[in-house]
């Protein structure tokens, strides 16, 4: 957890009333324009009450968002038995959740505050960066062994460039959400995956 276990022991309700506060101000007014005085006067608490519970926004911010909110994001791909197909999928249905604007704004305060301390930057590779590139890779590998990309495939680089195109969309409002957007991008993908001209290889279909 984030915050600071100093005095008196926290309200539940005040706790989730500030978190909840947090989100509601982050999604309406981005992290920039966030402080620790609006927060406290959402939630309805002392603003030495959140001070003492909290060292900074960015604090509130990293355990506000990754206590429920983009971590549900995170889902494995299908195992149709085509890893085009799935990645397709799997990609189309993350950009639809995580370029609806209040989750985008969720996902900007949460790498702004990430940006400010080493341990909510940790806490967002362990709870919602991590997470979506094991579940790549692990689809990958079946890839593999399905003789649809080839045995020496970098796998873990290419779940860094699977989430990092995603994250990096997502933060600049680039345009990947349409059909020809992720096509495009397992198309270079794959470019590096799939099998070497002259081996014998399942088709993906």
């Amino acid at each position: 957890m984030s915050g600071l276990q100093r005095g008196r022991p926290r309200s539940a309700h005040a706790h989730q009333a500030v978190l909840a506060a947090a989100v509601e101000l982050l999604t309406s007014g981005g992290y920039q324009r966030l402080t620790m005085e609006a927060i406290a006067a959402k939630a309805g608490v002392g603003k030495q009450t959140v001070y003492r519970w909290w060292p900074s926004k960015a604090a509130i911010v990293a355990e506000a968002v990754l206590s429920g909110h983009l971590a549900a994001a995170a889902s494995p791909l299908a195992e149709t038995g085509d890893v085009v197909t799935d990645l397709r999928d799997w990609l189309s249905g993350q950009l639809a959740r995580l370029t609806d604007p209040s989750s985008t704004a969720l996902l900007r305060g949460l790498t702004a505050a990430a940006a400010e301390s080493d341990d909510d930057a940790a806490k967002l590779y362990e709870r919602f960066t991590g997470p979506f590139r094991q579940y790549v890779v692990r689809r990958l590998a079946i890839g593999v062994q399905q003789g649809q990309l080839r045995p020496d495939a970098r796998l873990d680089a290419a779940a860094d460039f699977v989430i990092g195109a995603l994250i990096y969309r997502t933060l600049t409002h680039g345009n990947l959400s349409g059909q020809g957007g992720v096509d495009d991008l397992i198309e270079v993908l794959l470019a590096g995956l799939g099998p070497r001209p002259g081996t014998t290889a399942t088709s993906p279909g």
